[in-house]
């Protein structure tokens, strides 16, 4: 049986799997590591620990001496990292993608009117989450980073170029299509990277890495002696897609990692939704591009960790659900998910977060069940934009890690009243990475079937009392939103 090694770059850790050729997992490693926030808004990473977290992860899983057919790569998207190309250094921290210091220079470009023509090109909103303002920035404010820039010794790449570059001795400047189409700087009409955008952020197309398709050949990891082909490259969200077995238009998926990404496959259709969702491409496999609609949700799972690591609420991620309220009832209390702004539908860089509705009265697990309230009502503001649009499904697939806690799951499927499929493997990213390889690899995926998880129906009991919430929460919003 053929094996296959996955690496999955998060934005909080680094975890490598090896899945055999019927998509189970065998070994798997995983290291986690820190983020910086060095001012208000500004989310930083050091591309070394990324980079050790990966090797670590990698020489875990490698140390049982198991034949590696080929390996596939998932990212963080949109996290900006420059190196030096002639001595591999990154010049500064990688900037997060919930980093938030160029929304001025977003606003100033969108005063110039020209947002609905990079929406058009890129099918992305103009703003802070995405790769170009951040290279800019770095090439603005890193001394002598112009002047290198311009004379091509300096090389942009999201997390997966850096990590192809770094691992591979063939030192391999490339990306794939699902990448490139994060940075507002790719055209998703003409899949190439647009000259006229890379003018208007003043980025040197020297920098740009060579964007092949997901199943591409990306060289090769040489590590303890192993030279294990590249053969897949997929952003993470749309690796979820792919995990989740969402080849067919309508198929969609909503994965609640670090962040939530909703995902709807809308095959050769460049479907534009004004509402502030995102057209993205969701795969290049065997040479047809299928494109897809997403909304991104900035703050889910770093919701949970900061209520057990700042507010010490419980000890694990795990124990938090036992702090949900019965009906998922907040009693009042409602929770604005903004550490770094919204994302989709409201993309607001200003705004910031909090409790309000407390009394004397509200306890540790109001808030706890709040805080899962504003993440599953933010769900509900994308699915009810695509419904608009005629994109109706009766089921929606989740996986990422959130998505172990039961009561949250049923919390989504009374709010959205839908149906919730909880798949056996919630590590979709990593499952499919290994397809994408699998694929890259020349072997047959597509009659390989997930296996069936566990789903949770609406209780009717509790569609209402949360409607309630939600209603409540969206005015609170809409209202908060008047004032920044």
């Amino acid at each position: 049986m053929k094996h296959f090694l996955s690496i999955d770059q998060g934005t909080t850790s680094s975890r490598a799997i090896i899945f055999n050729s019927n998509l189970e997992p065998i070994l798997d490693a995983q290291r986690e590591y820190d983020l910086d926030y060095p001012n208000d808004g500004w989310v930083e990473l050091n591309p070394q620990d990324v980079l050790e977290t990966v090797l670590a992860s990698l020489e875990h899983v490698l140390a049982e001496d198991i034949d590696i057919e080929a390996c596939g790569i998932t990212n963080q998207r949109e996290t900006t990292i420059v190196w030096s190309k002639s001595s591999g250094k990154p010049i500064y921290p990688g900037i997060v993608w919930q980093d938030r210091r160029t929304h001025e220079f977003c606003n100033e470009l969108k005063l110039k009117g020209i947002e609905d023509s990079i929406k058009n090109k890129t099918g992305l909103v103009l703003d802070p989450y995405f790769s170009a303002t951040k290279i800019k920035w770095i090439l603005d404010n890193v001394e002598g980073a112009r002047e290198k820039a311009e004379n091509g010794d300096l090389l942009f790449g999201t997390v997966d170029s850096y990590l192809i570059y770094m691992l591979s001795k063939e030192k391999n400047h490339f990306t794939d299509v699902t990448n490139a189409s994060r940075t507002l700087l790719f055209n998703i009409n003409t899949m190439e990277w647009d000259n006229e955008l890379l003018d208007l952020f003043e980025i040197p197309r020297s920098m740009m890495p060579a964007v092949l398709s997901c199943d591409g050949d990306f060289g090769s990891i040489n590590i303890n002696n192993y030279k294990i082909p590249i053969k897949g490259v997929i952003g993470d969200q749309q690796a979820a897609l792919v995990g989740q077995s969402c080849f067919k238009r309508g198929d969609m998926k909503s994965t609640y990692g670090t962040g939530c990404f909703l995902m709807v496959n809308t095959e050769e259709d460049i479907m534009h939704i004004k509402e502030g969702l995102l057209t993205t491409i969701a795969y290049k496999l065997d040479d047809k591009v299928h494109y897809a609609v997403e909304g991104s949700i900035y703050s889910s799972g770093n919701i949970i960790k900061w209520l057990r690591d700042k507010l010490q609420f419980f000890e694990t991620a795990k124990e938090s659900e036992k702090h949900i309220n019965k009906n998922s009832d907040s009693n009042n209390v409602i929770f604005l998910p903004a550490f770094n702004g919204l994302g989709a539908p409201f993309w607001n860089s200003d705004i910031r977060g909090g409790f309000y509705g407390l009394t004397q009265d509200s306890t540790v697990e109001d808030m706890v069940t709040a805080s899962f309230n504003s993440i599953s009502f933010q769900t509900k503001e994308i699915t009810t934009i695509l419904e608009n649009y005629d994109i109706h499904t009766n089921k929606l697939l989740v996986d990422g890690g959130m998505v172990q806690n039961s009561k949250f799951c049923q919390m989504l499927a009374d709010t959205l009243n839908k149906e919730i499929n909880q798949p056996d493997n919630v590590e979709s990213t990593a499952l499919g990475a290994c397809k994408v390889a699998m694929i890259g690899s020349k072997i047959d995926i597509f009659s390989l079937k997930n296996t069936e998880g566990k789903s949770f129906k609406p209780i009717e009991e509790n569609i209402e009392t949360l409607s309630k919430r939600y209603g409540d929460w969206k005015s609170f919003v809409l209202n908060i939103l008047k004032f920044n």
